[in-house]
């Protein structure tokens, strides 16, 4: 079977026409891959429980008992070890939680304003 003539160059303008969109599309259209998507609402929704973990982080160091034991604690800790610090006056453990959190500790950390 012979192919007419003009169909050669629309298959050709075709696959490179496609071939053309999708690299635009995904260099500077702001396409991505449901991969990378799903990667980016996972990291936003931590972001967010973390955010809303720090008034429960900061209403627990307003209440404690030993709050100013606990502070200077912290404050006495090199800049790196205040996390930690912080993990050990057990406000960065959620209630209902066994564990802390490292990112909510970081988070709360930043807003006691040391």
């Amino acid at each position: 079977m012979n192919a007419p003539e003009w169909l050669k160059p629309g298959i050709y303008g075709a696959v490179f026409g496609a071939a053309f969109v999708g690299i635009v599309g995904f260099s500077w259209g702001g396409w991505v891959t449901s991969g990378t998507s799903n990667d980016r609402a996972m990291a936003m929704s931590r972001d967010e429980v973390v955010a809303s973990m720090v008034p429960v982080c900061l209403d627990m160091a307003r209440t404690d008992p030993e709050r100013t034991r606990k502070l200077e604690m912290i404050r006495a800790a090199s800049t790196y070890q205040r996390r930690d610090a912080l993990i050990a006056a057990g406000w960065a453990t959620v209630p209902g939680t066994d564990a802390p959190d490292r990112d909510i500790a970081q988070a709360c950390l930043k807003e006691l304003d040391l």
